[in-house]
């Protein structure tokens, strides 16, 4: 996870107000780990979820299993579920998703971030840079590749265990938060990730 998701994440968290239970579904301890965040020192149980390993740390335990099935936990558990950097890698997000939405309580928050692609051609490859995209223009015409004029940046393929999805914005905000109520969408970065976050009604 780049310092920039991190930190956005950290952000939301900060001012989703007091948090006694959370869920970080696709946890893992390292040095990035999402249940040690400084906002989260006064929530009073952290619970991550890893389909293969858990692991305990000061304050905060992770559980080994498939968040496809959350049924170790009751409707309305936690105030806030977070995942960041696992739905492209679960072929059923939708039944993660479901889960997440289940064990979370009513007003509660929900997280997710994921990487994306958005915008297609030089334009939006470089923005900031009408140089760079006279430069790119004439090398794709020197070399007869029209793939710049109809392409897209997205994160590179990896692994853990498979790689399958890139979201759009539209997707976070019609899908993966659908159902939800004051559905907000941060767009990071260059390939972008998208961040979003709604409430349970």
């Amino acid at each position: 996870m780049s310092p920039e998701v991190y930190q956005a994440l950290e952000a939301i968290l900060k001012k989703a107000g007091p948090i006694r239970s959370l869920l970080e579904v696709g946890a893992a301890p390292g040095p990035l780990n999402l249940l040690e965040m400084e906002c989260l020192k006064g929530v009073r149980e952290k619970i991550g979820i890893h389909l293969e390993k858990a692991a305990r740390g000061k304050g905060w335990k992770i559980l080994k299993g498939n968040a496809h099935d959350l049924g170790r936990f009751p409707r309305g558990r936690f105030e806030a579920v977070v995942s960041n950097s696992t739905l492209e890698h679960d072929p059923q997000f939708w039944r993660t998703l479901s889960e997440i939405k289940r064990v979370t309580a009513p007003g509660g928050l929900v997280l997710l971030g994921v990487p994306g692609f958005s915008g297609m051609g030089l334009r939006a490859l470089a923005p900031e840079s009408p140089w760079l995209r006279r430069w790119l223009r004439l090398g794709a015409w020197w070399g007869g590749d029209k793939s710049l004029a109809s392409g897209a940046l997205t994160l590179g393929e990896h692994f853990f265990p498979g790689d399958y999805y890139r979201f759009t914005e539209q997707a976070m905000r019609e899908v993966l938060l659908e159902g939800l109520g004051d559905i907000r969408v941060l767009k990071l970065m260059s390939p972008p990730r998208f961040i979003g976050w709604g409430r349970k009604k």
